[in-house]
């Protein structure tokens, strides 16, 4: 492997290294899937961290750059100081045909004026650079590229990039591992990494261990940048399954079940090797809190909510009157953002959950905090209604099984039933459908209806 070269001071070289990127980043950054900013205009870069690790005096150059991104604030919205988001640079005279989807641009100034820049990971060597400095556990500047001792890398593995829409980026090394490189990042502990290791340590089966990850320091700041795992070779993404199912008329149940078992299995490891905290009045006050803010800050941004917010926020209101009455729960760490997408099913029938990042719009002290498991239950009732929607002919009676089923299968193994918890189901399941409005109307406007027929449902039910 070249050797990679040393974090690059935030020096005059960097100013005129970020200065001749702007334009191109600009243009470039707003039309990535995983970048969260956007319908508001780039107004400017500040680096938080570049480093080289490949020349650029060669044929191929690769930088890393740690880059916050300054955009307006959204209307009434407090000054924000701007999202960092990671991406790794690659730079060529020239790119091939095949590296046509990865390109940034062509630079004009600065030192690398005449040469193209691109998305790396697209192209595999620079991805294989990845890999190696994870295998020798490399130090290059701030980065840290730390390993399980305990699992091999080998070498000689070819990556690809995976070109699934995901909020990250993947690649995938051979049939052997999976890079997750994380994209909009904050300092702190990442449950991404956090909880598989915590579940890898409980013995659980049902999450791949991790192999490698990245670390940065950044002056007092410690970021998780991405994490290698092992890749299930064959498996099927739990949402792509579910839509082959339901498209060839194929009754899903069975599996559903299935995924609820290894759900609660999960959960029941988590629960030994993470504390738990007991929920009283206080404590559900301000989880309701939060679910009304967020339900007020999302009637401001999609009106299609307004006729609808009263019987919302119903749903929180019993949750607290509950409480009010004495009643607790248990909360500990769950998933946080569990859907049939962040499900694998392995040629042999065994469910694997992947992807613990939580929902990246949250923030990370939230995404952290101890949890009703409900809370994950709820994003996949919702997920099975998601496709039964997609659907050519949407099929709720195919979604109302899929979710009895797993309930039932999560059961099994708990032996509490979420469905017997009607009124925390609800607040829950509402708060989900909440945030899949706000999203789908920045990011997905045809999708909209789906969360807005969930509303109405949930607006109008009274489960008690």
């Amino acid at each position: 492997m070249t050797p990679m070269a040393e974090t690059v001071t935030l020096s005059d070289t960097t100013s005129s290294l970020l200065t001749s990127l702007d334009p191109l980043l600009r243009t470039w950054l707003p039309r990535q899937r995983w970048f969260a900013g956007k319908g508001r205009p780039v107004t400017g870069f500040t680096a938080v961290a570049v480093t080289e690790l490949l020349r650029p005096d060669g044929r191929l150059g690769l930088y890393h750059l740690l880059l916050r991104v300054h955009q307006p604030s959204a209307p009434g919205a407090p000054p924000h100081p701007g999202d960092c988001y990671q991406l790794l640079i690659g730079v060529r005279e020239a790119l091939p045909p095949r590296l046509a989807p990865a390109l940034i641009g062509h630079v004009e100034e600065g030192p690398l004026a005449g040469r193209t820049v691109y998305e790396a990971l697209y192209d595999a060597r620079p991805a294989e650079v990845l890999l190696e400095a994870l295998r020798t556990q490399a130090r290059v500047g701030g980065l840290r590229f730390e390993r399980d001792p305990q699992q091999e890398i080998r070498t000689g593995l070819v990556a690809r990039m995976m070109t699934a829409e995901q909020s990250n980026s993947s690649v995938v090394y051979g049939d052997t591992f999976i890079l997750k490189l994380l994209r909009r990042v904050v300092p702190g502990v990442n449950p991404d990494l956090e909880i598989p290791l915590a579940l890898a340590r409980a013995g659980c089966p049902r999450v791949p261990a991790p192999t490698a990850w990245l670390h940065a320091d950044v002056d007092t700041d410690a970021y998780v940048l991405a994490v290698l795992q092992p890749y299930v070779s064959g498996a099927a993404d739990g949402w792509d399954l579910a839509l082959r199912e339901l498209a060839k008329g194929e009754d899903f149940t069975a599996e559903a079940r299935a995924l609820g078992r290894a759900t609660a299995e999960v959960h029941t490891a988590l629960a030994r090797a993470l504390p738990t905290v007991t929920l009283g009045h206080t404590q559900l006050q301000s989880l309701v809190d939060g679910m009304k803010e967020r339900l007020t800050e999302a009637v401001q941004a999609v009106p299609a909510l307004r006729p609808y917010e009263r019987g919302l926020c119903s749903a929180y209101e019993a949750l607290a009157d509950l409480a009010a009455e004495g009643r607790t729960w248990t909360a500990q760490r769950v998933h946080g953002d569990l859907h049939l997408g962040q499900c694998l099913r392995s040629p042999a029938g065994e469910w694997s959950l992947i992807d613990f990042e939580g929902e990246p719009a949250r923030p990370l002290a939230e995404r952290r905090m101890p949890q009703p498991p409900v809370r994950d239950i709820a994003g996949m009732l919702r997920s099975f209604d998601y496709a039964a929607h997609s659907a050519n002919v949407p099929d709720p009676d195919w979604a109302h099984a899929c979710r009895a089923a797993y309930c039932s299968g999560y059961a099994e193994v708990t032996g509490l039933d979420p469905r017997t918890d009607p009124v925390l189901l609800r607040a829950y399941e509402t708060d989900k459908a909440v945030y899949e409005v706000v999203y789908e109307a920045r990011h997905r406007p045809d999708w909209l209806p789906v969360p807005l027929s969930a509303i109405r449902r949930l607006a109008a039910s009274d489960p008690t």
